[in-house]
């Protein structure tokens, strides 16, 4: 199987909202003012709901309820919005995938707990615009979903990786490449920014001190969501490699603190960015 090539023919079958391509367009521009993206934000009421329920969810807790764009923009900056809607422009470009070849609700578990997981250590390391790490772990994964549309079969098999055979290892056997590899070509398609696609693109390299610090990141969140969220398969932190986040500057009670703070997040956040729990207008 070609990795371009199936990238090529899922950028024809799942693409983005025409309220996230426009938003797009105007952060590219690069001239887009505060007003500029509330008025695109507003003109679509799916996208519209979707910043003001992320804005007032766990991902931000803020005291007080936010119930205008304009106040959400201004709370968590045009940027941020922008990423948060291309996570979500993305999630419901994959609303029609059928949950008969693989546990949907498993798929989006992992992929939001390595999301609250990178952005949670991004801000904990001071990274600036720490959404865009939210993103790449929200969609390390989507690869997968573009192998149960083409290739069920195949995605059936990946689905029996065990404490022996990584889920990494055991796609690279059956496709020839990684989810993770797809997800970052898929991404590359809609021509979204490297920042997001590059941590995706290397969250399975060998472990270095070298690499940038967004890798290492997303690369420790992936470890200790996979470990969380297969309890059956991995016991305790069974991947986790102390150079992960020792090159970090982080103890396993920092892994620790972290994983109890997600995971307090985790199922209000599901329901933001899981297709099924999608709102339609």
């Amino acid at each position: 199987m070609k990795l371009q090539q199936i990238a090529a023919r899922a950028g024809e079958i799942f693409v983005l909202p025409d309220a996230v391509t426009r938003l797009k367009a105007s952060m590219d521009d690069g001239a887009a003012s505060i007003d500029d993206v509330a008025e695109i934000i507003s003109f679509d009421p799916a996208l519209a709901s979707q910043i003001l329920k992320v804005a007032n969810s766990a991902l931000y807790r803020f005291p007080k309820r936010i119930d205008t764009i304009s106040k959400a923009l201004q709370v968590i900056g045009t940027r941020a919005a922008y990423d948060l809607a291309l996570a979500y422009g993305i999630s419901h470009a994959f609303s029609d995938i059928e949950s008969r070849i693989i546990d949907l609700d498993k798929f989006w578990e992992q992929s939001v707990s390595c999301a609250l997981l990178a952005k949670y250590l991004a801000e904990s390391k001071n990274i600036k615009e720490p959404e865009r790490l939210f993103v790449a772990g929200l969609l390390h994964n989507i690869g997968e979903l573009v192998i149960v549309s083409q290739a069920p079969e195949q995605a059936q098999r990946c689905q029996h990786f065990n404490a022996r055979v990584s889920p990494a290892s055991l796609q690279e056997a059956v496709l020839g490449f990684t989810y993770s590899a797809l997800s970052a070509e898929m991404v590359k398609q809609w021509s979204i920014p490297a920042c997001i696609y590059e941590p995706v693109e290397h969250i399975h390299d060998e472990i270095s001190s070298t690499s940038p610090v967004e890798h290492r990141i997303l690369q420790l969140s992936y470890t200790l969501a996979l470990d969380n969220v297969y309890p059956e398969i991995y016991l305790g932190y069974s991947n986790l490699q102390k150079e992960m986040h020792e090159s970090l500057d982080l103890q396993r009670s920092d892994l620790e603190d972290a994983l109890d703070i997600t995971n307090l997040q985790c199922i209000s956040v599901i329901a933001l960015f899981n297709p099924s729990a999608f709102v339609l207008y």
